[in-house]
């Protein structure tokens, strides 16, 4: 499993069913910033796509979801986003769903390396496979850190200017 905070572990516990209710899928919360005043970055996507309209939905029922339950027992600054171009992978069922993508993975060691770049190949039981220069990697799903998409933007393709 994707290492998480026990405070991110109860978010997501907290955050997820209250996602799909209002028609989002929690991509994943994250924690940052210091003890005293933590940033706690909840990641939204649905099938349609994140626009403003929809965030600034979202971040009422998050505040007031929190605001309810006080997992975090004192001040915290709120960040409600999409997950953006380097989309985190958190659940096993993402290292399928975004096979053919670049991915980079960070693990907890994995044969004195913790930290590959490769072409998600999916997944096999509790393992994902990666293609890392041709080459398959097996890395145990329990043993993953973090993993993110790497986002590429294309700038090949621009309207109206010299080419």
């Amino acid at each position: 499993m994707v290492q998480q905070t026990d405070l991110v572990t109860r978010l997501i516990d907290l955050l997820e069913p209250e996602a799909e209710k209002h028609g989002f899928e929690l991509v994943t919360v994250e924690q940052a910033g210091g003890r005293r005043t933590p940033v706690i970055r909840v990641l939204l996507d649905r099938e349609e796509g994140i626009d403003l309209e929809a965030i600034t939905a979202a971040n009422r029922w998050v505040s007031e979801l929190l605001d309810a339950a006080d997992p975090i027992g004192g001040p915290y600054t709120l960040e409600v986003s999409s997950p953006g171009i380097d989309r985190p992978l958190r659940k096993l069922s993402d290292f399928d769903r975004f096979a053919g993508e670049t991915v980079s993975v960070k693990t907890r060691g994995h044969g004195g390396r913790n930290a590959w770049t490769g072409t998600l190949v999916g997944t096999s039981g509790e393992d994902v496979l990666l293609d890392v220069n041709g080459e398959e990697l097996r890395v145990s799903f329990g043993d993953i850190a973090k993993a993110r998409i790497k986002g590429v933007v294309d700038f090949s393709s621009r309207k109206g200017g010299d080419q």
